[in-house]
């Protein structure tokens, strides 16, 4: 890996980004890991460039099933400008995927067409359970392992302990559409009828991470940053009681007092109730009162070398209780013929 600047692009429900980032040594943390430095650093990727841009993909497939040509028109134009950052940066684009919204359209060769002529790299879809261990991929390398990652997206969330990754499909722009800004009686019959089928065993009372644009509005609201700023965000610690706070906060102002928050502007503030209501919910699953937020994501997870697979153990053949018993009688009658012949 050197240090040449290395590009993604993630095409989510709701939004468009993307990462020019290099990969680094990183500083050494005592005395035994300088030395080891010295034969081989560890290398992290450091983010150089990061866009955000609006694209409501999600909001067609809700109201269509299908993305509408004036939506491709608007996804074209995104991705030209940050083909344009490419070029003009020296940045070579090593992957681009689309999600959810891609995921669930009927017309995904006509939007991945119109992508691939904006951006001269045809974008790959993606399942939820790789988005999943992507994103996971991304956290552990600045994080370490043991750790849970939430990615809350506009169509889906996805859940990963790099060991089970499972996505749901329920995200901030879709509950909006269902709910509107603020969820009301119905949201809980919501969430229980959402989480009867899914699982959190091996996942509770973890290092939680969130990931995501709800992550990173909440921070920004929280902090009251009004420009992003990744050293700020990385790693923040909240608590429920903080999350509580911020979401009354945001709740009580106008829709367009709302929209004047740091990150909530271009359309998030639409979402952004929806998204922390859910966040709470899983946060309960979970079983855990703080939570950290991370600003990595898919489009870390991307540059990252693939990890071998784990070996896959030899699952034990189970004999038929009909073959089982037949050879332990076979195998009593050769121990009684032995016997007949050491009388004899």
């Amino acid at each position: 890996m050197d240090n040449k600047l290395q590009a993604t692009v993630d095409i989510g429900s709701h939004s468009c980004i993307l990462l020019i980032a290099a990969f680094e040594d990183a500083p050494a943390s005592s005395p035994a890991e300088t030395a080891e430095a010295e034969v081989k650093p560890r290398q992290i990727l450091v983010p150089k460039l990061q866009k955000v841009e609006i694209c409501r993909l999600g909001e067609d497939i809700y109201e269509h099933g299908a993305i509408t040509p004036a939506r491709i028109e608007e996804l074209s134009r995104v991705l030209t400008k940050f083909r344009m950052d490419l070029h003009a940066l020296g940045a070579d684009l090593k992957a681009a995927v689309m999600t959810e919204a891609m995921r669930k359209a009927s017309n995904p060769d006509e939007v991945l067409d119109a992508a691939e002529k904006a951006l001269w790299m045809r974008p790959r879809i993606i399942s939820g359970e790789e988005e999943g261990k992507l994103t996971y991929r991304s956290v552990k390398e600045w994080h370490g392992e043991g750790i849970v990652t939430i990615d809350i997206g506009g169509g889906s969330t996805e859940l990963s302990n790099g060991e089970t990754t499972f996505s749901i499909p329920v995200g901030a722009l879709k509950m909006f559409k269902a709910m509107g800004p603020i969820p009301g009686p119905e949201y809980k019959k919501f969430v229980k009828e959402t989480f009867k089928e899914v699982s959190f065993k091996g996942m509770t009372k973890k290092p939680v991470y969130l990931i995501g644009g709800t992550g990173t509005a909440l921070a920004m609201v929280y902090l009251d940053k009004p420009k992003f700023d990744y050293k700020a965000i990385e790693g923040l610690e909240m608590s429920i009681a903080d999350l509580d706070a911020v979401t009354t906060r945001i709740s009580n102002l106008s829709k367009e007092l709302r929209a004047m928050l740091p990150g909530l502007e271009n359309g998030r503030s639409d979402v952004i109730i929806c998204g922390l209501f859910w966040l709470k919910s899983l946060l309960e699953k979970l079983r855990v009162e703080t939570f950290r937020i991370s600003t990595a994501g898919i489009r870390f997870g991307l540059l990252y070398p693939p990890e071998p697979e784990p070996e896959a153990k030899p699952k034990a053949k189970k004999t038929p209780p009909w073959l089982k018993k037949k050879s332990e009688e076979n195998s009593a009658a050769s121990a009684a013929e032995g016997a007949d012949v050491a009388d004899q």
